[in-house]
């Protein structure tokens, strides 16, 4: 069956008397409120051993609440890959529990020269790969050519204009650029900073992601499609004696409901994207614990405006009214309360968001956080100078899970006040990156997990042709905007040049951005040294079982 052409209209009464029950006064734009004004629940980022003692060896499961994309560095774009490449593919930086980058397989922070056009890393010595390979300046620029070359490379606007690429010796590398790229040292944070086996890459080209092998505390074992993931420990780790579990299993469980049945059932003993609706009973359960902490990201509405040959492709003509006139999009998000989508569909377990930089970061600015507020009449004010006769219908994909059905259907009532009549496309998740990529919708509502540098969440959706602009968008103001603050030093200045780029995105609107999540991830009691970060990244790397069941007990008595 073809999922697109199911629609759902029409949520239950009580969801619908839900997502209208609470509703803003106030006409024009309000501030986002940092997510510590709004929430009393402070994040709980680790539970850590503090001491205990540590079992050696034994296998843990993970249920994963999506399956992975291809398990490439250079082309994945998938939160849930991260997950899983965490655990077998480490990166020149990392970020902490503080959002501050640090060095991973770098010996230290890039120095920077030529007013920023150089970028030079030193490197850790004494590092193999899982396959015995040296890690090396020769591997690492084996790998970041080919994030810049790769044809189907999502990887390549978040190096930047790169140069030249150079090794003056076998722990150096050296990026050239002939303009400074201030985002470079997040982006090797990321998926650019994975560095793959150079006889891996020269084994598989472009089958890489069949059988990755890279620097990590687990190494690939094999996958089963839509079942599950495993990796092994890597006794060529650097770090090995660090590494308690034999092995982890990624299983793939799509269902809210079903994960957490399973963690307390003890068939898996971690669980990600915990549902809103199953947390409350997750808390009150003394064997279970569970993490919690804010985003870096959104959740959204992209619209189609141009994208009729393929992500990064030149934008084509999409000639319908909501593609063609901003002033369809300025409706829709007007008939938008985000305060009440939060409250009604994830029982405040997340905050509003209306545009891609949180509130919570240094790159904040007054027109970051300004959001305009829930105006109906307003709405269809719009849509009758716009000329297009109401309601205008609108098919939005989504993925099929329960949550995100929940939220379809709230925007579904939620904005038919306001002039629109939303066709809800349900499909699987790895099926909607497939079509987003490919332009085969007309809106889209998905998300991005959050970089720590706002070029990682606004450069590739927003400038045109590039590797994550599934919108087709194209504004030659917003890509010299975005360009020049890649280029700019100092927080405050680039700040102010996001500002500027986000009211020009405000007006043509390609996404309308909805509510930052929670990172909500339980685990059994029975294990500990796992860490959820604002990037939403779930690590295990250093995950082990307790020895004594009493310091279980013990931990089930502190609490969160």
């Amino acid at each position: 069956m073809d999922l697109r052409n199911r629609r759902a209209r029409g949520p239950a009464p009580s969801l619908l008397a839900a997502a209208l029950a609470a509703t803003l006064l106030v006409a024009g734009c309000s501030p986002v409120q940092p997510r510590q004004a709004v929430e009393d629940r402070p994040d709980v980022t680790d539970v850590l051993a503090d001491g205990a003692e540590l079992q050696q060896g034994g296998e843990l499961a993970m249920g994963l609440s999506a399956e992975p994309d291809v398990l490439d560095p250079t082309t994945s774009s998938s939160l849930y890959t991260r997950y899983v490449m965490n655990t077998i593919c480490e990166k020149l930086y990392d970020i902490d529990a503080d959002n501050e980058i640090v060095p991973q397989l770098a010996a230290d922070l890039p120095t920077v020269r030529r007013g920023g056009r150089e970028v030079e890393i030193p490197l850790r010595d004494g590092i193999r790969f899982a396959d015995g390979e040296d890690f090396d300046a020769a591997a690492v620029q084996q790998t970041l050519e080919r994030h810049l070359t790769k044809d189907d490379s999502a990887r390549s606007g978040e190096m930047g204009p790169v140069t030249d690429i150079s090794t003056p010796d076998d722990r150096t590398v050296v990026l050239s650029y002939d303009e400074p790229f201030a985002p470079i040292t997040a982006s090797l944070a990321d998926r650019a900073g994975m560095i793959m086996s150079p006889a891996a890459l020269d084994e598989l080209g472009d089958d890489f992601g069949q059988s990755p092998v890279c620097v990590g505390p687990f190494t690939f074992v094999e996958r089963v499609p839509q079942t599950s993931i495993t990796v092994e420990k890597d006794p060529l780790y650097y770090d090995a004696d660090e590494v308690m579990l034999d092995e982890i299993t990624y299983r793939i469980i799509t269902d809210a409901n079903i994960r957490a049945a399973n963690l307390r059932a003890g068939e898996v003993q971690v669980i990600d994207t915990v549902s809103p609706q199953d947390i409350s009973y997750l808390r009150r359960d003394d064997s279970l614990g569970t993490l919690q902490v804010g985003s870096l990201g959104y959740q959204g509405v992209t619209f189609n405006l141009g994208n009729t040959d393929g992500v990064g492709q030149p934008p084509g003509e999409i000639d319908t009214p909501l593609a063609q006139d901003p002033r369809l999009r300025q409706a829709f998000e007007l008939s938008i309360d985000r305060e009440a989508l939060v409250n009604s569909v994830f029982n405040n377990e997340a905050t509003p968001a209306c545009s891609a930089i949180s509130p919570d970061t240094p790159y904040a600015t007054d027109a970051s956080n300004a959001c305009p507020e829930h105006d109906p009449e307003e709405s269809l004010r719009l849509l009758e100078e716009a000329g297009v006769e109401t309601p205008v219908e609108i098919e939005m994909t989504v993925s099929n899970t329960p949550d995100t059905l929940r939220l379809a259907q709230a925007l579904q009532a939620m904005v038919r006040e306001g002039g629109f009549d939303i066709e809800i496309a349900p499909v699987e998740y790895s099926t909607l990156l497939d079509q987003q990529d490919r332009g085969d919708f007309e809106a889209l509502q998905l998300g991005w997990s959050g970089r720590i540098d706002p070029h990682g969440n606004l450069f590739g959706f927003v400038v045109s042709e590039q590797p994550d602009n599934v919108a087709g968008y194209s504004d030659p103001q917003v890509d010299e905007l975005m360009t020049r603050a890649a280029q700019e030093e100092g927080t405050a200045r680039r700040a102010r040049t996001y500002g500027e780029a986000i009211d020009v995105l405000r007006e043509d609107l390609p996404i309308v951005y909805l509510y930052r999540v929670t990172s909500l991830t339980a685990y059994s009691r029975e294990v500990t040294n796992i860490s959820t970060y604002a990037d939403g990244v779930v690590r295990l790397g250093r995950a082990a079982y307790l020895a004594d069941p009493d310091d279980v007990a013990d931990a089930a008595g502190e609490g969160e």
